[in-house]
């Protein structure tokens, strides 16, 4: 099954593939401003990394609660979405 995060996984795999890739063809270069860019370079990508991970904890622990209380309260939970569908519908049919 696909999650809907693989979107962004791919993302994230892609840009620090990208990063190291410029820090590997970089790793000769001596120059002091190359240098200081590739030390910020690393600190972002770890930095990034850490973020990434607390966000999509963040995100499956949200959704479990969420699950948790459709689950609970199924015809709250139908009344609120038919609710928002109206509002959304009656907006919708504004615009035009």
């Amino acid at each position: 099954m696909k999650t809907p995060s693989n979107g962004m996984r791919d993302a994230m795999n892609n840009i620090t593939d990208d990063a190291s890739a410029l820090l590997s063809a970089t790793a000769d270069v001596a120059e002091e401003k190359v240098v200081e860019a590739r030390d910020r370079l690393k600190s972002a990508l770890a930095s990034a990394k850490d973020t990434y991970v607390i966000v999509q904890k963040k995100a499956a622990a949200s959704a479990k609660v969420a699950d948790k209380t459709i689950r609970d309260n199924p015809y709250y939970a139908i009344g609120i979405a038919f609710g928002v569908g109206a509002v959304i519908g009656y907006l919708w049919k504004r615009r035009d």
